[in-house]
């Protein structure tokens, strides 16, 4: 301790010294000495070091000033409160001093002190204390001072404490305000400024009294109107504040906008510019509010984006017929006028800019006027493109770019609004307004600006993205300026790449045929720019390249382009960046590609040069960072249609790929077995036997069930093999059949995988290799499960494998038909043996299932009886098989049993579930045609179980109901229709239930008619039935996630109904007692939940369609419902603060306050395990919500986040659960990328 005072000491008396030097080290090594965490100063160290410090400030010389005020920092941690008080009191009475020096430093010395104050939620009194004093002290010296830099220094420390610390002011809050309104009419305009940024950081964290005494002064001044120059100030105020604490100002908006308005008229451009500026950051800070006076807003800016009283535009249009013939003299002329106005007074741009801002600010926010904006908005853009002040020029742009950007959602609905009339759709006026943007456009890629150019291609990308094709007819005008750009010595390599980025989206998005006439003038600066000595330039030539490849010589329709003249010069380019050694990754990946697709496409020109450029390819293969991107691009060569000649490189490159196999890279193995694919199907004549084999070798490792989808391709690679190299698989180890069963008898398995088994079941059998034919696999294939029955019950298969085994049982019967006859005796004995468990029974009736789908099992006659004996089995697997069997049977013989199941159905009550089970399966998997005859019949039949009292029964009907009225919905339908308005709550279920399983993601027939009615069938959720309200929703809710298009336009008048249903309703909720315990029964929640399910959908689907801040209102009361419902309400909340922010953060008070409380609750120390695992899951998913509030931008600067995250911080519960949360978050982005590399 003592060595650290007598340290300390010594520097101090140094810092007396007259030397500067000296004065200067010792400061230094005090810096150096606060810094370190483990110092502690003695009292009187800590007195004589401030002392010391204090009265270095005074300091002769600058550098010795300028350390001590750095040392002042990390000094206040380190000294007791009363000291740092001392220090603030000396620099703020510096603050005051004649001597300007002495002030500036003290105002560094205020806000260094001020950033290193500990924040508030640390739970020290010492900033608080010290706040109030420095507080006191600013609003003192702001109110009375003379002297301007003092009140800037004051204003500006004043912000920085308000911004940091502001809640800590509290009380001050009121003295601020009356010292800072008055500097709002100050002479000095910097005054002013800095008085209207520490406004907009006090209005963050004040009460809503004093936010109102300052609206109430603003509105009163802005009526008042005193001057100008005011008056300026007040609208320039009132946009900072709604920038800063947007969700605040809205209920003032009324009064505030229309004497903006009005202020507009005057002839004054500043005030004109500000204006705007209020109103920009209003449409972005309070849209709903601002709802009202969009339409006048936007009248607004559409007028004064074209305000341009200085200039003549018309002469332009003139000139260009004239093609400016006149030269010297005009120029005379312009001297003359030049004396009288001068362009520099000139500031009407500013109210130009301010406006298109505004406009932007519109078009983002404002999705559903899309087409509003293209019938009035989108020509004055266009018009203003010629706009002659650059600035101006390109935030014209950007609201036209975001104007385009707005449009490209809509596409997803795009097939649904054929019915509607063509004209209104915004595509197809878009469409109608590109020659004009083209006619205002190509002129300007020829002029010298860069930034317009650059403007105009980015708006020209934008444009080829949203609605592809739409300026081949534009190519000619396009081309001249493309080429410009690229050549043009003055260009800037942004420019250059700016403008291969755009030449590669429109290469993209039109048919080849429209450039084949350009060619000639784009392959050579294209060519030049892959010789570019700037990395970025050479790749982003070298894709555009790889597309122009496609371009000249499409390979999928014949060409009658000659591609001769350009190969040699396309190639040698790319040859020498895919030679070089030196360069970027990037450009070594993207020559790699490009010289693939030049193979591909132009492989029979390169004559002797196809050799050596391959050799270069294998070297990459062998190269770690290369590989991946080389496999790829040897995949594309193999399956070009030209039959390059790979053999030079087949013998040694093919065990190069087999050695990828077993590379812990999924994308390489993935691309690996893609690349072996097309090059065992296209090359299998120059494949030896030994290249074949070592590939075989590492296969069995990649087929498991960890990784299904390399399994599927890996077997689809053997698939191939099979069928075109049948001679290599009597090498296929057992090792790869096994692996393949293994996964046949595992519960993962499904779709795609279990396809591609198939597949190879299937060419495997036919190629008759030894060990491999029919009743082989067969054994292996059921050998378990008829094990199963003797090795006791120990070993259990899933239920997915019994499916699974059929599927494959089927395929190989259908592959050897000579054989199946057997195989269906064999299960019929199977099932009808006493003997048999009830897996081998199972089994036997799931393969009957799937072999009968395809094959007419009429000739076995006994397996009717077989079937409903099965019925009566004491096991729920062998019924439910039996059903399955019954119904897949009669679909591959419809004329012998649907008559029989129909009739069965009516004479046999008990066995109704299953035999209705089974004509389910009939109707969903015949075609319409067969089925056609047979519809009234099962119609009739339907409609009597409709009102069936056990609901399972009803859910069977109601999907029969559904598949079926697909067959014919014009008859159909209507019938349904009818149905809505039967007496029974229980056959108004079973109608609506019904059209949710008519409503499929894919375009369908019945989709016209059910837009005309299903309005109908939506009135049912004002059913007095609960039960048919609940299925309503249902239905709803899937024809909002399936095909939003149908009920879009239905939602002003259904979303008030649905919000009905997230009440809570008292007289739904019933006590009932267990024994000695009351227990409370919801009968509501189920239907609240499907209601809060739906709100859930239509977040994804027809956001656009939400009134957002009525929406918010029941999110809110959900947050405070049950258990169920708080977990559905805090996903989506996560899921609002990424796609509304604003909104969310307009309303965040009154959001935290539910996952505060959900966040602090205890269980009761008695409860059940249970009970504590729920509480932690509610948690959780809290924080989860709360993780999503934090990434809103600027939601820090809420005071209730900001004191709820410093809550969560202090306590260690909180803080251990948020940082596992956000651990997650992080993992799962990162494996996100992982997958998509």
């Amino acid at each position: 301790m003592t060595n650290v005072s007598y340290h300390i000491s010594n520097l101090l008396e140094k810092m007396t010294s007259t030397d500067k030097d000296f004065r200067f080290m010792a400061t230094n090594d005090l810096m150096m000495e606060l810094q370190k965490d483990s110092i502690k100063l003695d009292e009187d160290s800590e007195k004589k070091v401030v002392k010391m410090l204090l009265k270095l400030l005074e300091d002769k010389n600058g550098e010795v000033q300028n350390l001590a005020v750095k040392c002042l920092g990390p000094l206040v941690s380190k000294v007791k409160e009363y000291q740092v008080e001392t220090i603030v009191d000396t620099l703020c009475t510096n603050m005051l001093s004649d001597k300007e020096q002495l002030r500036d430093i003290s105002s560094i010395g205020l806000k260094t002190v001020i950033s290193e104050l500990p924040p508030a939620s640390t739970g020290s009194t010492m900033t608080a204390n010290v706040c109030k004093k420095i507080t006191a002290q600013l609003t003192g010296a702001i109110g009375k001072q003379e002297d301007v830099s003092v009140q800037l220094e004051a204003l500006d420390i004043l912000s920085d404490m308000l911004s940091r610390l502001g809640a800590t002011l509290y009380s001050f809050h009121s003295s601020i305000l009356n010292c800072l309104l008055p500097q709002l009419t100050s002479p000095r305009l910097a005054v002013r400024k800095r008085a209207i940024i520490a406004l907009g950081h006090l209005v963050l964290t004040c009460n809503g009294n004093i936010f109102s005494e300052l609206m109430e002064h603003l509105l009163a001044e802005l009526k008042r109107n005193e001057s100008t120059s005011t008056t300026r100030t007040y609208i320039q105020c009132i946009a900072g504040i709604s920038r800063q604490a947007g969700h605040r100002i809205g209920e003032h908006l009324e009064k505030i906008i229309p004497l903006i308005v009005q202020y507009c008229n005057v002839e004054d451009d500043e005030l004109r510019e500000y204006c705007f500026q209020a109103f920009e950051s209003f449409v972005r800070r309070c849209p709903k509010e601002i709802g009202p006076h969009i339409p006048s807003v936007m009248g607004l800016c559409l007028e004064y984006i074209t305000y341009d009283p200085n200039y003549n535009y018309d002469n332009e249009e003139e000139e260009e017929e004239e093609e400016m013939m006149e030269t010297g003299n005009g120029e005379d002329e312009e001297q003359e006028s030049d004396d009288e106005y001068s362009d520099d007074d000139d500031i009407s741009w500013k109210v130009r800019r301010s406006a298109a801002k505004c406009l932007e600010a519109i078009v983002s926010t404002r999705h559903d006027l899309l087409q509003d904006f293209y019938k009035n908005l989108s020509p004055v853009l266009i018009s203003r493109f010629k706009e002659r002040e650059e600035n101006v020029k390109a935030d014209i742009f950007c609201a036209y770019i975001s104007l385009l950007k707005q449009t490209l959602p809509i596409q997803s609905w795009l097939h649904a609004s054929d019915s509607a009339g063509k004209e209104d759709i915004p595509l197809t006026m878009l469409q109608n307004q590109v020659p004009n943007i083209i006619k205002a456009l190509h002129k300007q890629l020829k002029e010298k600006s860069i930034k317009s150019r650059q403007g105009c291609f980015s708006l020209l990308t934008e444009l080829a993205n949203v609605l592809p094709g739409c300026l081949a007819d534009h190519i000619p005008a396009l081309v001249p300026g493309i080429v410009f750009s690229l050549a043009d010595k003055s260009s800037s390599s942004n420019m250059r790449i700016d403008t291969l980025s755009f030449l590669h989206v429109l290469l993209c998005n039109h048919q080849p045929e429209v450039f084949h006439l350009h060619i000639k003038t784009l392959v050579p600066p294209v060519v030049t720019c892959i010789g570019d000595p700037f990395y970025k330039i050479t790749s982003e030539a070298l894709l555009v390249t790889q597309q122009l490849v496609k371009v000249i010589r499409p390979l999928d329709k014949p060409g009658a382009f000659d591609v001769k003249p350009y190969v040699k010069d396309l190639f040698s380019g790319t040859l020498k960046r895919l030679k070089a050694a030196d360069i970027d990754q990037e450009v070594k990946e993207r020559a790699i590609s490009c010289m693939g697709q030049i193979i591909c496409n132009l492989g029979d020109h390169l004559s002797s040069d196809l050799q050596s450029t391959l050799k270069i390819f294998l070297d990459r293969l062998k190269n770690e960072i290369t590989r991946l991107t080389t496999v790829k691009a040897v995949t594309l060569i193999a399956s070009s249609p030209l039959k390059i000649d790979l053999r030079p490189i087949l013998g040694e490159g093919f065990p190069i790929l087999a050695s990828f196999l077993r590379k812990n890279q999924r994308a390489l193995k993935l691309s690996t077995l893609t690349a072996l694919d097309i090059l065992i199907k296209n090359y299998s004549d120059s494949l030896k036997p030994a290249m074949i084999e070592s590939v075989l070798t590492e296969l069995p490792a990649l087929i498991s069930e960890n990784d299904m989808h390399v399994s599927q391709v890996a077997i689809v690679f053997l698939t191939t093999l099979a069928k075109v190299y049948p001679s290599s698989l009597s090498k296929i180890s057992g090792s790869v059949l096994s692996e393949i069963f293994q996964l046949v008898h595992s519960p993962l398995l499904q779709g795609g995988a279990l396809n591609a088994i198939i597949d190879f079941f299937q060419a495997l059998v036919i190629t008759k290799t030894a060990n491999m034919g029919y009743t082989e696999l067969m054994k292996q294939l059921t050998g378990p499960i008829y094990s199963l029955s003797s090795a006791g019950p120990s070993v259990t298969l899933h239920k997915q494998a019994y499916y699974s085994v059929a599927k494959c049982v089927a395929a190989l019967s259908i592959a050897c038909p000579k054989e199946a006859a057997g195989v269906v005796n064999q299960f019929i004995q199977d099932v009808k043996s006493p003997k048999s468990s009830s897996a081998v029974k199972m089994l036997a009736f799931l393969s009957l299932a799937e072999m009968g789908r395809t094959m007419n099992l009429s000739a076995q006659k006994e397996l009717k009886m077989v079937i409903l004996e099965a019925f009566a089995s004491p096991s729920e697997e062998v019924k439910s098989a039996a059903s399955y069997a019954l119904g897949n049977i009669s679909v591959g013989n419809l004329k012998e049993y649907l008559p029989f199941m129909l009739k069965e159905i009516g004479s046999q009550p008990r066995r109704q579930y299953l035999l209705l089970h089974s004509l389910k399966e009939v109707i969903s998997s015949s075609p319409a045609d067969g089925l056609k005859p047979y519809v009234e019949d099962i119609w009739a039949l339907l409609f009597k179980h409709c009102e069936c009292a056990e609901e399972g029964t009803r859910n069977v009907v109601s999907e029969c109901l559904g598949k079926l009225t697909l067959v014919n919905p014009s008859q159909l339908l209507p019938r349904l229709k009818k149905q809505l308005s039967s007496g029974s709550p229980h056959a108004r279920s079973t109608v609506v239930t019904a059209i949710k399983f008519t409503i499929s993601d894919q375009p369908q027939p019945i989709d016209r008619l059910l837009k005309g009615c299903i309005g109908d069938f939506l009135k049912t959720l004002q059913d007095p039935d609960l039960n048919v309200r609940r299925v309503a929703l249902a239905m709803f809710n899937s024809a909002a996630h399936n095909k939003p298009s149908l009920i879009r336009d239905l939602l002003n008048t259904v979303l008030p109904h649905l919000y009905n249903e997230t009440k809570i309703r008292r007289e739904l909720i019933r006590e009932v007692e267990m024994g000695p315990f009351k227990h409370t029964v919801d009968d509501g929640l189920d239907v609240r939940k499907a209601a809060f399910e739906c709100m859930y959908t239509l977040l994804e689907s027809c956001l656009d369609r939400l009134d957002i801040y009525e929406y918010l209102n029941h999110v809110e009361d959900g947050l405070k419902d049950h258990y169920d419902i708080r977990m559905l309400t805090f996903i989506m909340l996560a899921r609002l603060s990424t796609l509304c922010p604003n909104a969310v953060l307009q309303r965040l008070e009154r959001l935290i306050e539910p996952l505060r409380a959900t966040c602090s609750t205890k269980v009761k120390a008695g409860s059940v395990k249970q009970e504590f695992e729920k509480q932690d899951e509610l948690k959780r998913s809290a924080m989860r919500a709360v993780a999503a509030l934090l990434t809103i931008p600027e939601v820090e600067k809420s005071p209730v986040m900001a004191e709820f995250s410093s809550q969560i911080r202090a306590n260690p519960e909180m803080a251990s659960l948020f940082e596992s949360i956000q651990k997650d978050s992080a993992s799962l982005s990162t494996t996100e990328s992982m997958e998509m590399s």
